[in-house]
């Protein structure tokens, strides 16, 4: 038998280190050959990383969260043969166990590496109340109607006392309420506004920000350290957008005309208002002091996911029409939910969406996509009644919330901007007429 280092693999595209987000093993695990082992995080792609021996895993080289760099051990493994480890290579310190999971080998057996099993929580004791008693909850500490546990000579001093043993704490086994316990709740009097079946929950639960929640909140925190923002807020009334929308879509369906949302109309409506405003289509190097503007219109799309927030581009808008937006708009989405999008396809965008569909709100206040200058923020459609000069009538009505780094736009530049875009959805033929 011999041993098998594997080391974190180069995982492409100049990357010196790649965090930890998730093992698929533990030690003791029998693997075979191209076992998913772990997965690794670079930027926004996520990427597993197999087995290429068969084997008993001995040791793992990290922990969940842990930044680690390429080529460097993460796991070791025993094997048939020879494996790849020679005498007097250095050997990476396994986990040490708690001295209470320490067991001697007996003599005629070798020692074999045990899991190292999660640290278990160890109950907190309450804090003692004046007079030595145990008690300190507030309400008992049983699942409600729940028969409380005492002996009868307690259950007997209840009764005389009148009080109801449900709202008294036990501190004995399973709950028993003892002596000390009813002397406890009687010297502290009646609890006024306390319910029956409330129990006051001291829990604190420590969660590591590991993997893609951890890229969101750094980006996030640039975002808001380094730009300041500038929020425009308009209403629009997309009344005739919706029936032309729901026309289009009675038409039939097929791979090259995909269901349209209000998206694609955003996007095409986007495309010809920064043809008149280009430099909203662009990067802004603060490091630098260098704006890029773009030709191509590439479009992120903001998507929630079960793993968080990812942002799916679009490249070249200006090049696509409304269905070929819709079709590749719904291909990025299921890439992005089922986690099999990839890093070209979740970079490169010069100017974002965000939108959260019914559930939008009616104002909210987007952060930009640093290092984007713009962001357009689709809050939910409502029906409003709106006054049309002789009566008040039915419309369908959104606000679009949109930020600007207010270093390279000026308030009146972003309003003209978010103007043109209304303007465009409003009279929606308008975007399909070219020059």
């Amino acid at each position: 038998m011999g041993e098998h280092v594997i080391r974190l693999p180069d995982v492409g595209e100049g990357v010196a280190e790649a965090e930890l987000v998730e093992w698929h093993v533990k030690i003791g695990d029998m693997v075979r050959e191209d076992t998913v082992l772990a997965a690794v995080m670079t930027d926004k792609a996520t990427v597993e990383i197999p087995s290429p021996v068969e084997g008993e895993i001995l040791w793992l080289g990290a922990e969940i969260g842990d930044t680690v760099a390429i080529g460097s051990p993460i796991v070791r493994l025993k094997v048939a043969g020879e494996g790849n480890v020679q005498e007097g290579d250095a050997t990476p310190e396994a986990p040490q166990l708690p001295p209470q999971e320490k067991k001697a080998a007996a003599p005629d057996q070798p020692a074999k590496p045990a899991a190292v099993e999660p640290e278990k929580k160890q109950p907190v004791a309450a804090p003692a109340q004046p007079g030595g008693t145990r008690s300190a909850g507030i309400g008992a500490p049983r699942r409600e109607g729940e028969k409380p546990l005492a002996s009868p000579a307690v259950r007997l001093r209840a009764r005389e006392a009148g009080i109801d043993l449900r709202q008294v704490p036990g501190s004995g086994p399973a709950g028993r309420i003892g002596h000390e316990d009813l002397d406890a709740f009687i010297a502290r009097g009646p609890q006024p506004g306390k319910v029956s079946g409330l129990v006051r929950n001291d829990r604190v639960e420590e969660i590591k920000v590991v993997g893609l929640r951890r890229k969101i909140a750094e980006k996030m925190q640039l975002a808001k350290a380094r730009i300041p923002h500038i929020t425009y807020v308009e209403e629009v009334d997309v009344t005739a957008l919706e029936d032309l929308r729901a026309g289009l879509n009675k038409q039939k369906p097929g791979a090259d005309r995909p269901k349209l949302t209000l998206l694609p109309f955003l996007m095409r409506a986007m495309v010809k208002a920064i043809a008149e405003q280009p430099h909203l289509n662009a990067l802004y190097d603060d490091d630098a002091g260098i704006i890029r503007q773009y030709g191509g219109v590439h479009i992120g799309i903001a998507a929630q996911t079960a793993s968080g927030l990812v942002v799916p581009v679009v490249k070249h808008v200006e090049a696509r029409d409304l269905w070929e937006c819709g079709a590749e708009l719904n291909r990025l989405a299921e890439a992005a939910k089922s986690g099999t999008a990839t890093r070209e396809e979740l970079s490169g965008s010069t100017i974002t969406i965000t939108s959260l569909g019914a559930m939008g709100g009616v104002v909210t206040t987007p952060v930009i996509n640093y290092p984007e200058v713009a962001i357009i923020g689709v809050n939910k459609m409502m029906v409003r009644p709106m006054w049309d000069g002789t009566q008040f009538v039915p419309r369908k009505m959104m606000n679009l919330s949109s930020s600007f780094d207010h270093r390279v736009i000026d308030g009146w530049d972003a309003a003209v901007f978010v103007q043109r875009i209304k303007a465009l959805l409003e009279t929606p033929a308008m975007i399909f007429v070219e020059g």
